[in-house]
């Protein structure tokens, strides 16, 4: 039997902010560490990572990635296709989007995503530039704002179905339907602030909280 979801109101945020503030400060701790730390390949895990999760779930992005580690850097697109059967829904389609965007990054950047990803100075504009630049794909506003949060930058909404559906539950937006290009998904993102702003709850702690209310736990 489903366990039943608790009403999302302000006083169940409230306490379910309350009862997992250690684990989502950890969680987002960790994500801190990765950009201190982490190589350059480890960012570009971290963007496929969010490939394999774009109308997908959070745990098949995870075990998609570790089923094509190996090849991540210079696997083919067969390499990684294979390594996808049976893992993930679109095999065929994700492994293009690894290949074509790694060969993009390569071409553009040499992959140095710490350097290219600091030579914004505007949050908007940073990215902006994931979900506009042609060479990347597989990158919506959602998902570009899920690799930014992942790798230690603060500032952005994830908007996927459940905090959506929370937003809608609390009244604050009418449909919980994704938002469609920039200028809804910024209103929408500016609403949940002012939301968590109101509740005087960190705003990357929000998005944590309504995404662990609907799903009952803290990923990634």
């Amino acid at each position: 039997m489903r366990k039943k979801e608790v009403p999302v109101t302000v006083k169940s945020i409230r306490q379910a902010h309350s009862r997992r503030a250690g684990e989502i400060e950890d969680r987002l701790e960790e994500f801190r560490e990765i950009w201190r730390s982490g190589t350059d390949l480890r960012l570009w895990e971290e963007m496929v990572y969010c490939f394999f999760t774009g109308g997908c779930s959070a745990k098949m992005g995870l075990k998609s990635v570790e089923a094509v580690r190996p090849y991540l850097f210079d696997g083919s697109h067969d390499n990684i296709m294979n390594a996808l059967v049976g893992v993930h829904r679109y095999p065929r389609a994700r492994a293009g989007y690894v290949v074509a965007s790694r060969e993009f990054l390569r071409e553009h950047c040499g992959l140095q995503l710490r350097n290219k990803l600091n030579s914004f100075s505007d949050p908007l504009e940073r990215r902006d530039w994931l979900v506009n630049e042609k060479g990347i794909k597989g990158l919506g506003y959602k998902e570009a704002s899920h690799y930014l949060r992942n790798i230690g930058f603060r500032g952005y909404a994830i908007l996927d179905k459940h905090v959506l559906r929370c937003m809608a539950d609390l009244g604050l937006i009418e449909s919980p339907k994704p938002p469609i290009g920039r200028k809804k998904y910024l209103s929408v993102e500016i609403t949940l602030k002012n939301f968590a702003d109101q509740l005087e709850i960190d705003f990357d702690e929000m998005d944590l909280v309504l995404w662990s209310m609907r799903t009952g736990e803290i990923l990634k």
